[in-house]
C-alpha cells in the first residue's frame, strides 16, 4: 500500500544547522502514528519539512509516491494533508463559521457534520476566533481542517495548555476521525493517551528516529519509555 505522505533519508534544519538527520517514515492510508519523544528532538521540525514549510536539506519527501520536492505547502495541501498547528493558528477576526467556510472543500466532511461533532463551535457561530476560549479554538482548528476533507490529518501538540475535561473531549474527537478512516499523525505529551491511539509509535531523539513499533512494545519496556519519553509505563 502507497504511503500518503513518505520521507526518504529526510534532513532539514533552520539556517546552516540541522535539526533532522536521514529520517525515513511512512504515514500509511488509515493509520495513526503516535509522533513522540521530549522537547527539542525534531517533532515540528519533522511536520514543517512534510508539509513544504521547510525545505529539505537531503533526501526526499514523497507524496502518495511522488516526490513533492517541487510542491509549496499550499499544493500539498489542496492533495490532502491537513494541519492543526501548535498555537491553532485560527483567524482572530473571523467568525466561526467563516473560520470553517474558508477551508471547505466537497467531501463527506461537511459544515453539519463538523458541527454535530463539536456542537460547542454551533453555540458560538457568530464569534469571532479571539473571542473563544483555547479549547473552542483547538475544536475550530481541527473542525477548519476536517472541511478541508483531508487523506491525513496532523495534530501538533493537540491538547496542550488545555483543561482536562477539553483534553477528553480532544480525544474523543481524534478517535472519532480515526474511525473515519483518515490516516492521523499525533504529537501531544499525554503519552497515554496517545498510546491509546496510536497504531505505531515513532520516537525522535536529536533529529533521528530512535524507536519505531507498537504501542504495546513500548509499553513492555519501561527502561525505553523513561529514557525517550521521561515517563514510567
Amino acid at each position: 500500500m502507497t504511503a500518503i505522505l513518505a520521507a526518504r533519508g529526510l534532513s532539514a534544519g533552520y539556517g546552516g544547522s540541522r535539526v533532522l538527520r536521514g529520517i525515513d517514515l511512512d504515514i500509511r492510508p488509515g493509520e495513526t502514528i503516535g509522533l513522540m519523544g521530549r522537547n527539542g528532538m525534531g517533532k515540528t521540525t519533522l511536520i514543517r519539512a512534510l508539509i513544504g514549510l521547510l525545505p529539505a536539506q537531503d533526501g526526499q519527501v514523497l507524496l502518495v509516491g511522488a516526490d513533492a520536492a517541487e510542491l509549496p505547502a499550499f499544493a500539498r495541501a489542496r492533495r490532502g494533508i491537513a494541519v492543526v498547528p501548535e498555537g491553532r493558528g485560527v483567524f482572530a477576526s473571523l467568525s466561526v463559521m467563516e473560520n470553517l467556510r474558508l477551508a471547505a472543500t466537497p467531501g463527506d466532511w461537511t459544515e453539519a457534520r463538523v458541527l454535530s461533532l463539536f456542537p460547542r463551535l454551533g453555540q458560538r457561530a457568530a464569534n469571532r476566533g479571539n473571542h473563544l476560549s483555547g479549547g473552542e479554538q483547538q475544536m475550530l482548528a481541527i473542525g477548519r481542517a476536517l472541511m478541508t476533507n483531508p487523506r491525513l490529518l496532523i495534530l501538533d501538540e493537540a491538547t496542550e495548555g488545555l483543561a482536562p475535561l477539553m483534553r477528553d473531549e480532544i480525544w474523543r474527537v481524534i478517535r472519532i476521525v480515526r474511525e473515519a478512516g483518515v490516516a492521523v499523525v499525533v504529537v501531544d505529551k499525554t503519552v497515554s493517551a496517545v498510546l491509546s491511539l496510536a497504531d505505531r509509535v515513532v520516537i525522535l531523539v536529536k533529529g533521528q528516529v530512535a524507536w519505531t513499533g507498537a504501542p504495546d512494545l513500548l509499553r513492555a519496556d519501561p527502561a525505553l519509555m523513561h529514557r525517550h519519553l521521561g515517563v514510567d509505563a
